[in-house]
């Protein structure tokens, strides 16, 4: 694992586009909220997301910035490796997360995944480099 921060346009955005790959190669874009704290990069996902078997799968994912809607804004994405988080290392991202989005993922992403019967996981980006 390499020690490479997110480029500034992602780090400052709220709201970034992942793109998962599935088995056959295609991209699946999710848009979703993303807290910086030192040199990691969290995000969260219902437990039940088809997403997490992609990730499981292909931990390879894409990223850029991008409205709420998913319609990117920035730059040409850049690639990042996912982790999911157990333990202290995913109450460190619950933690970030919730500072960054008090209102958005503390109280309501929390309480549609409490409805959902669904865990939350948390995962870590990691080793950011340009899309080849």
């Amino acid at each position: 694992m390499t020690e490479h921060p997110p480029p500034d346009a992602v780090a400052a955005a709220k709201v970034v586009l992942l793109q998962t790959r599935k088995r056959d190669g295609t991209w699946v874009d999710t848009p979703v909220n993303i807290a910086v704290a030192g040199t990691h990069t969290y995000f969260r996902t219902p437990g039940r997301a088809s997403k997490n078997k992609r990730l499981r799968n292909f931990p390879g994912v894409r990223l850029r910035p991008c409205t709420w809607s998913g319609k990117p804004t920035g730059p040409e994405p850049v690639e990042a490796t996912a982790r999911l988080l157990s333990g202290v290392e995913a109450d460190a991202a619950a933690r970030a997360i919730d500072h960054r989005f008090p209102v958005l993922q503390r109280v309501f992403v929390r309480a549609t995944h409490k409805v959902m019967r669904t865990p939350t996981l948390h995962y870590d980006l990691t080793d950011f480099r340009a899309v080849e």
